[in-house]
């Protein structure tokens, strides 16, 4: 009996390749990952890089597989699934990475087979990805059970309401572009302070992976951490208040729901 359910990947962008490198870092073995791919330039990397199946060809990547991961543009899903959709058998799962893409399209095209909707974001790409899942009308426990311990592989995992997907999507998919974005704002404003680039890229980059760790490693809110950095008449207090001024909680607010309202026409367009 494998150690591991047995998995294929189709589609290894960004995060169809965090996915493997994670699992491979969990333990599953090379003869338990299957992967799809659309390049032929692509596979053959692949297969210098590791002994799994590599193919160019969908249907040979989810024979006898446990897990069907999805991990493909969400505009590419509905090919995905026309390639694959005589060859699932009921003992298959899929797990859909695509964002927006609900899993009622799955059904539509698939009938009863289980489905498990999933969000995960790019730190995933060094094990330090979050997740949200959730089933579709044929998925029990046990799928969600088997996802967990998929993604488990590059992070955490949460299982909730299908619909608030779209809103994990807004804040952890897409999140770690506005943290991104916030780094190069700051380094371009230490640059103009004065400080060589190279140092005050590490400075920024340390700064946020500290701040991070202020979050997730203490009880503190964040609220909290804020004011503990923020002394009255002091240099962060007249940072905040500009900040503040010029509508940056707005901005934060706006942008995430514009996210959410994207990913939910990605999912009205499939």
């Amino acid at each position: 009996m494998a150690a591991h359910p047995s998995v294929a990947i189709i589609g290894l962008g960004a995060m169809g390749e965090a996915l493997r490198r994670g699992l491979e870092r969990a333990g599953w073995s090379p003869e338990e990952m299957a992967l799809a791919v659309r390049r032929e330039e692509l596979a053959n990397e692949l297969s210098s890089a590791t002994t799994s199946l590599v193919t160019l060809q969908p249907l040979e990547a989810i024979a006898e597989r446990d897990i069907i991961v999805v991990s493909v543009k969400p505009r590419d899903v509905a090919d995905v699934i026309r390639s694959i959709a005589h060859g699932i058998s009921e003992t298959q799962m899929i797990l859909s990475l695509a964002a927006g893409v609900t899993t009622s399209t799955y059904e539509r095209e698939l009938g009863d087979i289980p489905i498990v909707r999933a969000m995960p974001n790019t730190p995933a790409l060094v094990g330090e990805g979050v997740t949200g899942i959730a089933r579709g009308a044929y998925a029990g426990e046990q799928h969600l059970k088997l996802a967990t311990e998929v993604l488990g592989a590059v992070g955490g995992v949460r299982v909730m309401d299908e619909s608030l997907l779209d809103a994990v999507t807004a804040v952890s998919g897409t999140g770690p572009a506005y943290v991104f974005l916030l780094a190069e704002a700051l380094t371009e404003a230490a640059v103009r302070e004065g400080l060589p680039r190279d140092v005050a890229e590490v400075f920024v980059h340390q700064t946020i992976r500290g701040s991070g760790h202020l979050l997730t490693d203490t009880d503190a809110t964040p609220a909290e951490l804020r004011s503990q950095v923020t002394s009255p008449g002091g240099t962060t207090a007249a940072a905040v208040h500009v900040l503040e001024e010029r509508g940056f909680r707005a901005l934060v607010e706006d942008a995430v729901q514009a996210a959410a309202q994207r990913a939910a026409e990605l999912g009205r367009q499939d």
